[in-house]
């Protein structure tokens, strides 16, 4: 348990808590663009920029990595749109596409470094599915930068985004620039997802944008409510996930906060207070008991009657 007290953990504790929290926000941004599947696939395009990145300087600098990323997946981003306004493929058959031949492209580029004569590629494999520890403290520092400017920019920007979501034609009549929102929102997104995945991984990074909004979809039909609810429960898997994976050696951090995040959705599925199964259950059952009451009184009054 000494490894808790430890400063290294303490700093990778506050990194995935922060960036738990800029998921939670971000990816409710996602879920209400009914764009779920977006996350996955530039989380998996972000796979061939870190390889690239590392093939160009030969070092796993973390700035020179997210930089790769950040074009890889923007690419992935650009490649999507395309694909969409330029042929008959529906957006979500271009996310599936752009997903599988980036991350086939990612895995056969890590594959080469890997087999490379050259021994600083050791740890590019937790990329994939994520290893908190491996980070240092210039690394925590850039990632908890990044994750407040997220979150700063989504709070600060709270109404327009409101607007952004569910009323573009009114944001219009307002002068407001839809296409701009659209592509800061694309910024954003791939901001989060390229500074999530050495921590959360590629593959799992698109868990811990979505999980957390449907899990705080079950708790309220506030917007505003469903951010915040979804920002905590991004930082709690964050905070739970990395602290678990802390008490064993090599356990991947990624899998571990996608895990709590899945119980947390659990919870939320069955006992929460606007759409789970309980109160639904519940609700059902007390309008039964009324209709049967009704059919009662009205039985017992045609008796009267007659």
């Amino acid at each position: 348990m000494s490894i808790l007290l430890s400063s290294n953990f303490q700093w990778v504790f506050l990194s995935t808590l922060v960036l738990g929290i800029a998921s939670g926000l971000i990816g409710c941004l996602a879920y209400w663009k009914k764009q779920s599947l977006m996350s996955d696939a530039l989380s998996h395009a972000a796979l061939p920029g870190v390889m690239i990145g590392f093939l160009l300087f030969h070092e796993k600098n973390f700035f020179i990595l997210i930089i790769g990323a950040s074009i890889s997946a923007l690419l992935g981003a650009l490649f999507i749109m395309t694909i969409k306004t330029a042929t008959r493929i529906t957006e979500d058959t271009a996310m599936g596409m752009i997903l599988a031949v980036f991350f086939g492209g990612g895995m056969v580029l890590l594959t080469l470094v890997n087999r490379s004569s050259g021994g600083n590629q050791a740890g590019l494999d937790s990329f994939i599915f994520g290893q908190a520890a491996s980070m240092i403290g210039s690394d925590v520092i850039m990632m908890l930068i990044l994750a407040f400017s997220i979150i700063l920019v989504i709070v600060a920007g709270f109404k327009e985004w409101k607007l952004f979501l569910f009323d573009p034609h009114f944001a219009k009549g307002l002068n407001f620039s839809i296409k701009g929102m659209n592509v800061l929102y694309l910024i954003l997104l791939v901001l989060t997802i390229v500074i999530g995945i050495q921590a959360v991984g590629v593959i799992l990074m698109s868990a811990l944008l979505i999980i957390p909004a449907v899990s705080a979809r079950y708790w309220t039909h506030s917007f505003k409510v469903m951010m915040w609810l979804s920002a905590i429960f991004g930082g709690v898997s964050g905070a739970i996930g990395t602290t678990i994976s802390t008490l064993g050696a090599g356990w991947p951090t990624g899998p571990f906060i996608v895990l709590t995040s899945g119980c947390i959705f659990l919870i939320s599925l069955f006992f929460g207070i606007k759409k789970g199964m309980v109160i639904e259950y519940m609700m059902l059952r007390n309008k039964k008991k009324e209709i049967k009451q009704l059919s009662l009184n009205t039985s017992i009054a045609r008796e009267g009657k007659s």
